[in-house]
């Protein structure tokens, strides 16, 4: 059992500090709303802080490989939120999903669940976060609520 006040603050404070928000982020977390990380990772903390939240339902591959790129430019997405299952799949499908969009605006990268393999974590830093994002690895057991 949460308490409202304590719970609510811990999603608005780890939403906000661990992910660095600022006025006007864009805030996409990808897991299933049903999973503790999707209710407090998006709607709750990013709520509480006035963070504009996407909300997506479907696969990362459909209707192609770039889905999740392109919904990122075309929503302008700051701070993205995934499993490294998600990232693993689509690094699977190869580069040239990646390479039709430009996923400029992200500044914070991070993953959640299980363990980030080295390659997939090189993947997503270097061809998702261009490079430049901070890359959270963050999470572990899915009945743990905290970062």
């Amino acid at each position: 059992m949460h308490t409202t006040g304590g719970y609510l603050l811990y999603a608005a404070m780890t939403h906000k500090y661990v992910f660095d928000y600022q006025d006007g982020d864009i805030y996409w977390c990808s897991a299933d709303i049903g999973w503790v990380t999707g209710h407090s990772y998006i709607v709750y903390g990013p709520l509480a802080n006035g963070a504009t939240t996407l909300m997506f339902e479907g696969i990362p591959t459909y209707p192609d490989a770039s889905r999740f790129w392109q919904v990122i430019d075309k929503h302008q997405v700051n701070s993205f939120y995934t499993a490294p299952t998600a990232i693993r799949a689509l690094m699977g499908a190869g580069d040239g999903f990646v390479a039709k969009t430009h996923r400029s605006s992200l500044r914070v990268l991070g993953t959640v669940g299980e363990p980030i393999n080295p390659e997939a974590w090189e993947w997503y830093y270097h061809k998702i976060g261009n490079g430049k994002c901070p890359l959270l690895i963050l999470g572990g057991k899915q009945k743990r609520v905290g970062i």
